[in-house]
């Protein structure tokens, strides 16, 4: 498994903007698919974001299609979810997730604690 470790959650009202980092340990991120889930309350967690270990496909969920974009910064270590246009319905815990090394942008089996973005009405 990969250390990682999600930063930039926060309050931010309707029609605004956040984005998202996830710092990986070591220097493992050029080689590891990476995605992004989120948990609203009451709800089951839901794919959000992913992107290929040599970031040649994304894929994203139709809720958020449009609005987020997943990028990585390989020589930063770092995965990043930019999301604008926020709605009250995006609301959740937001967590990065890994996979295996040079594998499909699926099956992931790492994750970061989380970060909370909360999109107010």
């Amino acid at each position: 498994q990969v250390q990682l470790v999600e930063s930039g959650g926060g309050l931010v009202q309707a029609g605004g903007s956040l984005r998202l980092s996830c710092a990986a340990s070591g220097r493992t991120l050029g080689i590891i698919p990476m995605g992004w889930f989120r948990q609203a309350p009451g709800k089951e967690r839901e794919f959000v974001a992913a992107i290929s270990w040599n970031a040649g496909s994304t894929y994203y969920a139709d809720s958020v299609k449009g609005r987020f974009t997943i990028s990585r910064d390989n020589a930063k270590n770092t995965v990043y979810l930019q999301m604008n246009s926020l709605k009250p319905e995006d609301t959740a815990v937001y967590y990065c997730a890994a996979g295996r090394p040079l594998g499909p942008p699926r099956d992931f089996d790492s994750w970061g604690q989380g970060t909370q973005v909360t999109v107010s009405s």
